[in-house]
């Protein structure tokens, strides 16, 4: 297990657009938050210990904050043989242990995660709601990333996220 950081992408950066399938068995883009003021993308997986660290507290923070908060977690390691535990298959199972609610999305191609430039697990990157990278970095900053962009608030520094890297495929 290699433990990453990830690469700060530039704020003001527009979020990419993708068409995933969830575990909900609807695919999902941009569009289908188009009603989120603040949109939370998490790059995440199933196998990762850092996620498994943090996932309730990720499942009780997409709770506390208001609806107008999206959470969407996308995992990039779905297709990707050498680690079934990420398996599409898989994913349901992990979001019902955590009591997820949010979306949960499968990026078996690896081009969603490659078009934001994720780099490990977990991973965040919060839109405005224009859809522009307001934060970029650690678990510990969501919050109150979050909350300043509902507030029109200036967004604190970021910190780099750590964990596992993403399992790219060739």
């Amino acid at each position: 297990m290699a433990l990453l950081s990830s690469k700060m992408v530039p704020l003001g950066t527009p979020a990419p657009d993708f068409n995933l399938k969830g575990i909900d068995g609807q695919w999902h883009n941009l569009d289908s938050y188009a009603a989120a003021e603040v949109l939370v993308v998490v790059f995440m997986c199933n196998h990762c210990p850092y996620v498994q660290k943090i996932w309730d507290e990720l499942t009780a923070l997409d709770e506390r904050l208001p609806p107008s908060v999206q959470f969407v977690g996308i995992n990039s390691n779905a297709g990707n043989p050498e680690y079934p535990e990420d398996a599409f298959e898989k994913m349901e199972e992990y979001a019902a242990i955590h009591l997820q609610k949010f979306p949960y999305l499968a990026d078996e191609t690896q081009a969603v995660g490659k078009a934001y430039e994720a780099v490990c697990t977990p991973d965040f990157f919060l839109y405005d709601k224009s859809r522009r990278l307001a934060y970029r970095g650690a678990f510990e900053g969501v919050g109150a990333a979050a909350r300043a962009l509902l507030n029109d608030e200036p967004v604190q520094e970021r910190a780099h996220s750590m964990g596992c890297s993403i399992k790219w495929n060739g």
